[in-house]
């Protein structure tokens, strides 16, 4: 038994002020009632929007056995125009990479403008409607817009991809700048260095690595949507795709399907490994 000394020498237990101790209480504790009817109300409206999309799990299994003669019929693939597909995917490529370079630079300098911490509010609003505006076009929408103005081809492609990154990947950008530690801007604020000092010193060493993964993702998005952006004849795989559909030619329509999935996974694993470098 500890004697009246010893128990002199131990130090004191910390005590928890209770205040402190039932707001952590409250953190763990479960709202019943909120929590019940957040999942009701969550529940109902995805019936109701189940409901109006005309979503049928009954249609779905009706129609498995036509999938399943859809996909018996493009066994085996025709790889006797594997010459024009590999032109085709490696314009394909070529296109995401240039439009996510331009994408991404028009993205970082909208980024200024629309992230609060940088830029003053009447900017900062006119950027972001920007934004909004444009990711509210289809880019199959976009991407017909600059066929009209500059004719089928790749170079309609591009544009596309560029003004479509703009919406989605400059709002991002934006919000990786926002998000920066306070720290060090206070840090130079009290220093006196200018708006552009920050900027340079603070935010964007700090947005940096976010950028760079973000950028890899906008890459990876953008060989995926050239693809689809052949199809309104903006350039890429996309357009043999649909020609081979049309004509039922589905051997080769599979073998493309092969080797866009190839080269996709080649880049995602790719820029997988970059990413875990850089973060």
């Amino acid at each position: 038994m500890a004697t009246l000394e010893e128990t002199r020498r131990r130090p004191s237990q910390p005590q928890l002020d209770p205040r402190a101790r039932d707001r952590m209480e409250r953190a763990f504790r479960i709202p019943r009632a909120r929590f019940v009817i957040g999942g009701v109300a969550a529940v109902a409206i995805f019936l109701w929007s189940a409901n109006g999309a005309q979503f049928d799990f009954l249609k779905l299994g009706e129609g498995a056995s036509n999938m399943g003669e859809f996909i018996t019929r493009m066994f085996p693939p025709d790889f006797s125009k594997i010459g024009t597909i590999l032109l085709l995917l490696l314009e394909t490529l070529q296109m995401a990479i240039v439009g996510t370079v331009l994408g991404a630079v028009l993205s970082l300098v909208m980024a200024f403008g629309a992230a609060s911490n940088i830029a003053p509010a009447w900017l900062y609003y006119i950027c972001r409607w920007t934004m909004n505006i444009i990711r509210a076009l289809p880019d199959l929408v976009i991407a017909l817009m600059f066929v009209s103005a500059v004719g089928l081809g790749p170079f309609a492609g591009i544009l596309a991809m560029t003004i479509g990154s703009i919406g989605s990947i400059g709002k991002i950008f934006a919000e990786a700048m926002e998000a920066v530690d306070r720290g060090p801007i206070t840090a130079m604020q009290a220093v006196g260095a200018s708006k552009r000092q920050i900027i340079q010193y603070a935010i964007v060493p700090q947005a940096l690595p976010m950028l760079t993964s973000y950028t890899l993702l906008l890459f990876e998005g953008n060989v995926r949507g050239a693809t689809i952006l052949g199809l309104v004849g903006a350039g890429g795989i996309g357009l043999e795709l649909t020609t081979a559909m049309n004509r039922y030619d589905y051997g080769h329509l599979f073998a493309m399907v092969i080797c866009i999935i190839v080269l996709v996974t080649i880049i995602d694993q790719a820029s997988a490994i970059i990413r875990k470098k850089i973060t």
